[in-house]
C-alpha cells in the first residue's frame, strides 16, 4: 500500500481537509507523511524602484506564510501519531515543484485539494490540481 505519501498545502479549508484525509491514510497504512507548501518568487521587474516590497522582506513573509501552512499539517499529523516531514519550496508553476518533490522524496501517493487558492478558475478542478493529475506518474488522490 502507500507508504510515502505527499499532501500539499496552501493553507486553504479544501487543503485542510487534504491534509486531514492524507494523515488518516498514512495512519491506516502505517505509512510516513510529506508535506509540502510552494511560495511565490519574488515579482522581479525592470522598473526595481517600483517594487513595493523589498525582496528580502518578500522572501521573508514567504516562507513564514509557507512553514505556517506546513505546521498545520504537522499538527494534525503529530495529533495522529503520524510521521511527518514538512518542506517549503519555492516555484513559479506550484504543480511542477509538487511532481518534483514527489520524486525526489520517493512519494507513491500525492494528495491534493481538488481546488485551492486559485479564484474563479479553480471552480470545478483547480488548475494546479489538475496539472499534478495531468503529469504525475505515481497515483494521485483528489479530495473534494
Amino acid at each position: 500500500m502507500y507508504k510515502r505519501i505527499l499532501v500539499s498545502t496552501d493553507g486553504s479549508d479544501i487543503s485542510r481537509k487534504a491534509a486531514e484525509t492524507a494523515v488518516a491514510l498514512a495512519k491506516a497504512t502505517g505509512g510516513e507523511l510529506l508535506t509540502i507548501s510552494v511560495k511565490e518568487p519574488f515579482p522581479y521587474s525592470a522598473i526595481s524602484e517600483m517594487q513595493p516590497v523589498p525582496p528580502q522582506e518578500f522572501f521573508d513573509a514567504q516562507e513564514r506564510i509557507a512553514r505556517e501552512r506546513v505546521q498545520g499539517v504537522l499538527d494534525v499529523a503529530k495529533a495522529a501519531g503520524v510521521a511527518c516531514q514538512a518542506h517549503t519550496v519555492e516555484a513559479l508553476h506550484p504543480w511542477e515543484a509538487i511532481l518534483d518533490h514527489a520524486k525526489n522524496q520517493s512519494a507513491d501517493l500525492i494528495v491534493m485539494a481538488s481546488h485551492g487558492r486559485r479564484g474563479l478558475s479553480a471552480l470545478l478542478l483547480g488548475s494546479e490540481t489538475q496539472k499534478v493529475l495531468t503529469h504525475s506518474s505515481i497515483p494521485v488522490l483528489v479530495v473534494r
